[in-house]
């Protein structure tokens, strides 16, 4: 056993949109071990916004059961869990699926979404929930099941969240929490129960949702998942949070003004509030954290995996068997390899890409433009520009929505301004990812040194779970250390102005956008 620590491990499970993470982090000592399984090397539905729920389950048992055997599956002291918010799936009696699980990137109910902004709901829904009405929300999405599928909207005996699924695996119970349920559209924040004004209007039954817990509840590892994963049955399992709320944690971003920024396949911004603040504008988002922290952001679906897509579409695929990537590198074998040299490709050009700029809405943006119509587009293309020219504004377009978003938080009474951010996610091994960003934000930026912030925001509120820590500040620096106010990251002087001005353009590139498209703002 190489823990070296006779109070254990603490196991954090952060279920994702492209991969499941498990992190066993020794309670008093800097050790850890990380265990990833990607979805796509297991298969998948045909359509990628969806999940195929057994191969979500293997993935689970798989990263489980490799920390089990790094550990010692006697070593570990709880598990505590993470996942994606916004996924659904119907259950029947049996808790079988009766769907994929669908993720938040499906957008089959855009319709629904224009219908509710037609109507003027969606201020009112989003006054009520915190969340704001777009097709990523289950509201949106069990609205279109009502009109596509009412036999199975009232047929299913459960409505489930991704999160919901794994927990009721591990545990065999099923059972929500208020972080997770929070980000459904479905839930009063006033009462933080289920709302009987949403649940009748997309047309379920509150008893087709599972109970909510608090964040901090435990159950315990139930026999099956115990014989899969090899850790002993009974084991806690603490209910854990949502993805975003807890990347705030393993940030190190819980005081006042202090954004999380995290970025991985999407990307997002938050900062921690006492009690929920909601945006009146409609663009940015209020989840729980805790029964007493709450976090208030906004999450851009077009993150790192823009760049993914720029690096496959741009250059040729790496010889066969090519390895994996180095110190910058944001993933492995040939995926890795190839994204790594259009990183490496895009660092030379120059910051603005020499006028080049990417309006990155691959999928359906969530914020702060919260419109789920407007496409991409390369806009100032010239024919002095090259691969690197393309690969490097798809970088800064990311990073331009996710400044966007520090704009809207800076704008919103009772919760900004922005003083600093602390940055959280598989993108930052990357040095340009990291200088772009920081040059693109325009405040004091700092790295989490641990990249797997999910994993490690859910270790720490297990720690808090199981009596080990007194808070979360506390649990985060006994996991990751104490990250100190060490230097920012430094950014290119002439990045500045070069940035400043993209994002003043950004206004007439989205109107020219619509235009083109023959259309307005969605809402």
């Amino acid at each position: 056993m190489t823990a070296g620590s006779a109070a254990g491990v603490v196991i954090g499970l952060d279920v994702g949109t492209t991969a499941v993470k498990a992190v066993a982090f020794a309670t008093t000592s800097g050790w850890r071990h990380l265990a990833v399984r990607d979805y796509s090397a297991l298969g998948t539905t045909p359509d990628p916004a969806c999940h195929d729920p057994a191969v979500v389950l293997r993935s689970v048992a798989g990263a489980l059961t490799e920390c089990a055997h790094a550990v010692g599956s006697g070593e570990v002291v709880g598990v505590s869990v993470a996942a994606a918010m916004h996924g659904l799936v119907a259950l029947d009696v049996a808790y079988r699926p009766l769907t994929p699980i669908l993720t938040w990137a499906d957008a089959r109910a855009a319709d629904q979404a224009r219908q509710l902004h037609a109507a003027g709901q969606a201020g009112d829904i989003h006054a009520r929930t915190g969340v704001p009405v777009h097709p990523m929300t289950p509201l949106v999405k069990l609205l279109w099941f009502a009109q596509n599928r009412p036999e199975l909207l009232t047929g299913a005996r459960w409505w489930a969240g991704l999160k919901d699924y794994v927990l009721w695996w591990l545990t065999g119970t099923l059972v929500t929490e208020i972080s997770s349920a929070s980000g459904t559209g479905l839930v009063d924040l006033g009462s933080r129960s289920w709302s009987a004004t949403a649940t009748e209007l997309c047309g379920i039954r509150v008893a087709q949702l599972p109970d909510i817990a608090g964040t901090t509840d435990r159950l315990t590892l139930g026999p099956s998942a115990a014989s899969q994963t090899g850790l002993p049955a009974g084991t806690p399992v603490v209910t854990g949070a949502a993805d975003g709320p807890l990347s705030n944690v393993g940030a190190g971003a819980l005081a006042p003004g202090v954004a999380g920024l995290s970025l991985g396949t999407s990307g997002a911004v938050r900062l921690t509030v006492h009690s929920p603040v909601v945006d009146p504008d409609g663009a940015l988002f209020c989840y729980a954290l805790t029964d007493s922290l709450w976090v208030v952001g906004g999450a851009v679906s077009n993150g790192a995996a823009v760049a993914r897509w720029a690096a496959r579409a741009l250059l040729p695929s790496p010889t066969p068997g090519g390895g994996g990537v180095g110190g910058g590198g944001v993933g492995g074998g040939e995926q890795g390899a190839l994204e790594q040299a259009a990183l490496e490709l895009a660092a030379t050009v120059p910051p603005g890409s020499d006028g080049l700029a990417l309006l990155p809405y691959l999928l359906p943006e969530r914020s702060p433009l919260a419109d789920p119509d407007l496409a991409g587009a390369f806009v100032g293309l010239r024919s002095s520009h090259t691969r690197a020219h393309l690969l490097r504004a798809a970088v800064e377009g990311v990073a331009l929505q996710l400044r966007l978003v520090v704009d809207r938080l800076d704008r919103l009474d009772g919760v900004g301004p922005v003083t600093s951010i602390r940055g959280v996610g598989g993108a930052f091994r990357s040095v340009l990812w990291t200088e772009v960003v920081a040059g693109m934000v325009g405040r004091p930026f700092r790295v989490s040194a641990v990249t797997e912030g999910t994993a490690l925001g859910a270790a720490a509120l297990g720690l808090v779970a199981l009596g080990y820590q007194r808070d979360l500040e506390a649990a985060f620096r006994s996991l990751a250390g104490d990250p100190g106010d060490g230097p920012a990251v430094t950014v290119d002087p002439n990045a500045d102005q070069v940035y400043a001005e993209l994002r003043a353009s950004v206004p007439v590139l989205v109107d020219a956008l619509h235009r083109a498209a023959g259309s307005g703002p969605w809402t």
